[in-house]
């Protein structure tokens, strides 16, 4: 009797890196783009001038504070509430910082708490490696299931936010074009290549602690000047271990720019209903 050979298909991580999954070729063109545009950029404009690195360091840093306040702990783990205004405020600079509408973002984000170092973890090292944790997984991976991960997240103005998602990429790439040549470069692509990469080490460097099987997050405390993209995310264990916590740095040397802003928002009314850790002293 003949014996039909079932063909198991590879993995995500175990594809070559470029190929892509299904739908997600404008993301791996995006990624592309923006490499080699700021590659152009650093070599016909080397050294920008003051003013406009220091616009691109703002945009980072209001952008950051998008992704690690509004994306990751107010809509991801729902450790406090947030005045409408100031958070569709952040949703925004987080888009315009390449970080993609909220609801794909926190739906990814919750499957990674949810599966953690396993081999349905979206963005392990500990499983597909350093180069998959880091920014492989945006292009090789399934889409994020908003539906089932994050259903609050798939109505109202979120659906709008992700209507806007392309427009305000484009806007992000071509707007520092009005400061000549070296404003769209620097202000432009640079910037969110930047962003892109302080923020992916969040998913590879962050999770590379392999010593034993327990999960592999883990505080890497000289990542955190280098983040402006991510302010906080830095104390990576300690998001693990309290992951209800709005706040990620637990100790009074373990800066953490997201809870300043928190608790700064709290302190004038714009913010309840915060969680605070319970940690032993």
């Amino acid at each position: 009797m003949e014996q039909t050979a079932v063909i198991q298909e590879p993995r995500p991580w175990e594809r070559p890196f470029w190929k892509y999954a299904p739908s997600k070729l404008p993301i791996l063109t995006y990624l592309v783009l923006i490499h080699v545009l700021a590659v152009v950029g650093i070599i016909l404009f080397p050294l920008p001038s003051l003013k406009v690195v220091g616009i691109a360091l703002a945009m980072v840093a209001i952008g950051g504070l998008g992704t690690t306040v509004c994306y990751h702990r107010l809509l991801a783990h729902r450790t406090f509430k947030l005045n409408k205004f100031v958070e569709n405020f952040l949703i925004f600079a987080a888009m315009f910082n390449g970080s993609g509408a909220p609801g794909s973002w926190v739906a990814y984000h919750r499957h990674h708490h949810s599966h953690t170092d396993t081999e349905q973890d979206i963005s392990s090292p500990k499983v597909g490696g350093f180069w998959w944790a880091h920014i492989r997984w945006l292009y090789q991976q399934a889409p994020a299931d908003v539906e089932r991960w994050c259903p609050d997240l798939d109505k109202g103005i979120y659906k709008f936010w992700e209507h806007a998602e392309v427009p305000l990429i484009v806007l992000s790439i071509c707007c520092g074009a009005f400061m000549g040549w070296q404003g769209f470069f620097w202000i432009g692509a640079i910037r969110l290549c930047y962003s892109l990469h302080m923020q992916c080490l969040v998913n590879s460097l962050t999770h590379l602690d392999h010593s034993d099987e327990r999960d592999s997050s883990q505080n890497i405390w000289w990542l955190g000047p280098l983040q402006l993209a991510a302010w906080g995310e830095n104390w990576h264990r300690n998001h693990h271990t309290h992951a209800g916590s709005a706040r990620l740095g637990l100790r009074w040397w373990q800066v953490d720019i997201g809870w300043y802003f928190i608790y700064a928002m709290e302190s004038v009314g714009l913010a309840r209903n915060v969680k605070r850790p319970r940690v032993s002293k």
